[in-house]
């Protein structure tokens, strides 16, 4: 069975940075798109962005100034920094896992998230002011 496991969250003051990382296990194909959503009480969950075995990286339009996502070595651990959060960011954040096509689809549909088929438990990220 596919895990994946998110941690790296926590509170924050404004202005300040989060690295979140999201370790994975056992998933089964060599070709993958890896993603990281966020989803605020009341609101839909939305991409932040994504990145695929190749490399490739998409970012939602109105955070990637302040966001970077990538993989480590191993490529089992993708990692999300956020810079300069605001009292917005507050959501739980949650990172994703599904087949390489799913990167190429839109990040900011509404339903962008339900093409993918594994997702860890989540990780809180509160930002004060």
């Amino acid at each position: 069975q596919v895990q994946l496991v998110e941690s790296g969250g926590g509170s924050v003051q404004s202005g300040g940075s989060l690295r979140l990382s999201c370790a994975v296990s056992k998933y089964p194909l060599s070709s993958y798109c890896r993603g990281w959503f966020r989803q605020a009480p009341g609101k839909e969950r939305e991409g932040i962005a994504v990145i695929d075995n190749e490399g490739f990286e998409k970012y939602r339009d109105s955070l990637k100034s302040r966001v970077t996502i990538s993989q480590e070595s191993s490529k089992n651990t993708v990692i999300l920094e956020v810079n300069n959060l605001k009292s917005e960011d507050t959501a739980m954040y949650y990172c994703a896992k599904g087949p390489r096509y799913i990167c190429a689809y839109n990040i900011h549909g509404e339903n962008f998230y339900r093409h993918f088929p594994y997702w860890g438990q989540g990780t809180q990220v509160t930002v004060s002011s």
